[in-house]
């Protein structure tokens, strides 16, 4: 990979760089430069129909539409998982308990990587199954809530600590997860890798991301947290520049999907300690398979190779280094036209809620209606880091 100098690793850190980079690509394929894709304005615009149709159907208003986080699918199956807990952390102070839920936050989004097509997971109270993302955070957080995280499972099993996920085993995770020979969950060494490192980063726990965000206290820049989960989590990517890829032609094309998925997921554990939460529109959309999935069966990126449809690809392929780009600088199309479309401005409807109202479901309908299984439509091999 192409050599970067410190001061340019700080800059492809940043939601900016993400986006002009993002935008590079798309002048790119517009010219007509790409071998992989092209954009179509037509399809651009059923995508948007696509996610103001799921928006409409899914909240009567667009002020209850809450934000995309990991708190989404722990509320998998209308069943408010976290609230249940309340009781058992009863006389915490409210920044304690906010450490706790982003001790939560962190490890179910190191989790989440996509599980592949035949994984599910069985809720044992409720007898529900769960798969994909709605089954990863449930599973996840049944592990949490059942101290699989802690130092002290019996006696304050609701945290996690470095000291136990530094000596989490793939072992441990299977069977968190339910993993047998006929219920296989992709990237499952990959997972374990992540927090194993994790528990190496020097933080006694997740949850203490919440005193380095909120030492100026009041508010907290979205920018800042992701800012502080790649400074202090940069050691456990693959590699030291994390979800960054090369392009011939743009140089390398930074996304940190699952560093901003993380920071989407920690606002609101920080407000819920009274601090507030601002500029969240500076993170970007997420290059994942549901929002690029969307634009693909939507017709706003058309492949121009048929074996893009039918071939599997590794993540810092190019064709899936420009698919990615091309949903972060899409996204925020899209985004816009909803909320034309909607009447609310960026400070009422946010990217980030437009992602849950939204993009990711829209995807999700799309992808259920044109393949058995819902399955994305382009095949990426997942190590449990990126996808």
């Amino acid at each position: 990979m192409t050599a970067v100098l410190p001061g340019d690793l700080a800059y492809l850190r940043t939601p900016a760089a993400i986006r002009e980079r993002a935008g590079q690509v798309l002048h790119y394929v517009e010219d007509g430069r790409s071998r992989w894709w092209s954009v179509d304005a037509g399809g651009l615009e059923a995508a948007v129909q696509a996610t103001l149709a799921v928006t409409r159907r899914r909240f009567a208003t667009p002020a209850a539409i809450p934000f995309h986080s990991r708190w989404r699918h722990f509320e998998a199956g209308g069943h408010d998982r976290w609230a249940a807990l309340a009781p058992r952390l009863a006389g915490l102070p409210k920044e304690e308990i906010a450490r706790r839920r982003i001790d939560l936050a962190v490890v179910s989004v190191l989790l989440d990587a996509g599980a592949g097509p035949d994984w599910s997971w069985r809720e044992p109270d409720t007898g529900e199954t769960y798969a994909r993302s709605e089954g990863l955070g449930v599973a996840s957080f049944h592990m949490f809530a059942n101290g699989a995280f802690s130092r002290d499972a019996k006696g304050d099993p609701l945290r996690v600590d470095a000291a136990r996920l530094a000596a989490l085993t793939p072992m441990d995770i299977a069977m968190g997860f339910q993993v047998k020979a006929h219920n296989p969950l992709t990237g499952l060494e990959g997972r374990a890798g992540l927090l194993r490192k994790l528990g190496g980063v020097g933080l006694d726990r997740p949850g203490a991301l919440f005193d380095v965000v909120a030492k100026d206290g009041g508010t907290v820049k979205a920018a800042s947290i992701l800012a502080a989960v790649l400074e202090r989590l940069s050691p456990i990517w693959p590699s030291p520049m994390g979800d960054v890829w090369p392009h011939p032609a743009v140089g390398l094309v930074p996304f940190h999907k699952l560093s901003q998925w993380l920071s989407y997921s920690l606002v609101e554990p920080i407000e819920g300690a009274g601090l507030k939460v601002v500029e969240l529109d500076a993170l970007t959309g997420l290059p994942e398979y549901r929002n690029g999935g969307l634009l693909v069966d939507a017709g706003a990126l058309r492949p121009k190779q048929a074996r893009l449809l039918t071939d599997t690809f590794k993540p810092g392929d190019e064709a899936i280094v420009e698919w990615r780009a091309l949903t972060v600088a899409l996204l925020d199309q899209i985004g816009a036209h909803v909320r034309l479309h909607l009447g609310m401005d960026a400070t009422q409807l946010p990217l980030v809620k437009v992602l849950e109202a939204g993009t990711w479901f829209a995807g999700r309908v799309l992808a259920a209606e044109r393949r058995p299984g819902g399955g994305p439509p382009i095949a990426v091999e997942s190590d449990g880091t990126v996808f």
